[in-house]
């Protein structure tokens, strides 16, 4: 899952990329940001291949991307 997250950050042509876990009630959210901060919002639409490939996944409860000021975020929430 974070392979699939950090792919599509690096896609963004960012200088940077992060990511960031978090864990609770049995659930973990991985996000990935691209910090890039002349994204234009066709971006988030080409998020939706990495949205599809996310979700096919059986442990995936929920999943998306926006973008901000610092860049885009995608972001999974998986059962552990």
């Amino acid at each position: 899952m974070t392979t699939l997250l950090v792919e599509a950050a690096v896609a963004d042509g960012g200088t940077k990329v992060s990511v960031h876990l978090s864990d609770q009630d049995g659930q973990a959210c991985i996000l990935a940001l691209s910090h890039h901060t002349t994204l234009t919002t066709g971006l988030d639409d080409a998020g939706g291949d990495v949205l599809h490939r996310i979700t096919a996944h059986q442990a995936v409860t929920g999943c998306g991307t926006d973008t901000g000021p610092d860049g885009r975020r995608i972001w999974a929430v998986i059962d552990l």
